[in-house]
């Protein structure tokens, strides 16, 4: 494999980066719109930015975690915001910026591969990487957690390039990438763990203390808009994210859970991103024979790079041990910090190592390969791997156009309003009402939000009217607790239509009947 990729040959590589790219390209942006999840939590986010463009609404403080109760920085609204004025405000934009970073990832991961092993390793890595459904799943949506794989992977090729190169200079970019990571999703804490580590083992010279202000500047540089937030209101999700870590019930160690949680992250981290290992309902139904394969391919591609990586980690050649050391770190401390975490664990959280274990596979395939006696055996696991995940691309089943159903529902909605003031809520399982509030609010006919009385003691914030859009069945809006149907008063149904999915209600307020 060496011997191929020569001087001469470099067309090919270049020919084939591009081939990956393309494929990747079409499996991310392929009727994006149609594939893309929008939600409530997408609706939220876009609903921020279409104020900030339209309404010069700027903020420091960004969306909520997932857990303890804290916000993240603002730059994914600020990443978002040229794409949404671009698309005319229409959602589908912010979802294509996220698709671009899925395919620059692509291309640093075989850069990544290309330079911190070879040519070999980065195409496989690359290829597989963009083939990878649940990569690719993550990919065409716009969420604040989806750019984590590209800034998590360049954090980690800095990291080798500084000690391959004595490029001390580049830890600035190392502190700006955290602290933009750090806004995207609070896991990439688990990064800067990483970083001590890499440091402390091969920067420990005294001479290199003015990078190492380098790197805290440039941290705050890339953090900068969350610190303004921060430092204005006296750190509240600073001392709020402290009291989840340190006193939390969701942290911490415990024997049984630790050793389970590296087991179920180890494994699903290959099984999920490199087999389309399927999920527990789809699991519970499998033939007995494809749960052999899977556990066989994934725990085989798992054990066979991790020792790859282990066996060429203890070369005596610095440039030989450098890129395997750091692989194993980036796998081994992540996976202890995970074993400490009691929450459930969702595959998006993979994000801060998304990339690894295709680099360290195509390493271990690209050795294989070197072998002449193992060539047609590499060439066959190579295929069989390209077959399997394309079989998940997300093009075998109809849309569920999410971002479509919503606007037409969202536009029957206003429809019934007659174009005149109204009160608005929305009875469902799991979800919120921002996706319908957005087309509201760009159409120009938001609804009024119903205040309580010692803020309206006037009522003047109830209308005659409120729209209720019931996403569950059956649907019994009157004396339901929900505030916005509360707060509006004991009322009657006077329409209903089923729209899409949905019911739409319409109530007015109740009037007794005269005798």
């Amino acid at each position: 494999m060496k011997n191929f990729f020569t001087k001469h040959n470099r067309w090919f590589i270049w020919i084939g980066l591009l081939t990956i790219l393309l494929v990747g390209a079409y499996l991310r942006l392929y009727k994006i719109s149609q594939y893309m999840t929008f939600l409530g939590d997408e609706g939220r986010d876009v609903l921020v930015v279409k104020r900030m463009i339209v309404d010069h609404k700027f903020t420091l403080l960004g969306p909520t975690a997932s857990v303890g109760g804290f916000f993240l920085g603002p730059i994914y609204y600020y990443f978002m915001l040229p794409f949404l004025w671009a698309w005319n405000l229409d959602p589908t934009g912010p979802a294509v910026m996220v698709a671009l970073f899925g395919i620059a990832t692509i291309y640093l991961v075989f850069r990544a591969g290309k330079d911190m092993f070879n040519p070999a390793t980065g195409l496989i890595a690359a290829g597989f990487y963009a083939l990878s459904p649940m990569v690719i799943a993550y990919s065409r949506s716009s969420w604040n957690p989806n750019l984590v794989p590209f800034f998590s992977l360049l954090v980690v090729y800095l990291l080798w390039r500084i000690v391959r190169y004595e490029r001390w200079g580049e830890l600035f970019w190392v502190g700006v990438f955290l602290g933009i990571g750090l806004q995207l999703h609070y896991l990439f804490l688990f990064l800067f763990a990483l970083v001590v580590l890499w440091c402390l083992l091969y920067g420990r010279s005294r001479s290199l203390g003015a990078y190492y202000v380098f790197g805290i500047a440039g941290f705050f540089v890339g953090y900068g808009p969350f610190l303004a937030f921060e430092f204005r209101h006296g750190f509240p999700n600073t001392q709020s994210v402290m009291r989840f870590l340190l006193e939390g019930k969701d942290t911490g160690f415990s024997v049984a859970r630790f050793f389970s949680n590296i087991h179920d992250i180890a494994f699903r981290l290959y099984g999920r991103l490199l087999f389309r290992f399927p999920q527990p309902e789809v699991w519970a139904v499998s033939p007995l024979w494809q749960k052999i394969i899977w556990f066989v391919a994934t725990y085989g591609a798992l054990f066979g790079s991790i020792g790859m990586l282990l066996r060429k980690a203890v070369s005596v050649s610095k440039e030989q041990h450098l890129a395997p050391r750091l692989l194993l770190y980036w796998f081994f401390v992540l996976i202890f910090l995970f074993g400490m975490y009691k929450r459930a664990i969702y595959d998006y959280y993979f994000g801060i190592f998304f990339t690894l274990p295709f680099l360290a596979t195509g390493f271990l395939l690209s050795q294989i390969a070197a072998r002449r006696v193992w060539k047609i055996a590499s060439v066959g696991l190579l295929a069989g791997l390209v077959y399997v995940n394309w079989q998940g691309r997300p093009f075998l089943y109809p849309p569920n156009d999410q971002l479509g159903q919503a606007k037409a529902i969202a536009g029957e909605a206003i429809a019934k309003t007659g174009g005149k003031p109204f009160n608005f809520a929305l009875i469902t399982g799991n979800n919120s009402d921002h996706a319908y509030r957005y087309f509201f609010e760009i159409w120009g006919n938001s609804p009024v939000t119903i205040q309580n009385v010692a803020a309206d003691p006037r009522r003047a914030t109830v209308m005659d009217q409120l729209i209720v859009i019931c996403e569950i069945s059956p649907c019994k809006p009157l004396g339901h607790p929900l505030w916005e149907i509360a707060g509006f008063g004991r009322a009657e149904i006077v329409g209903e239509w089923d729209v899409s999915f949905v019911k739409i209600m319409k109530l007015v307020h109740w009037k007794e009947s005269s005798l």
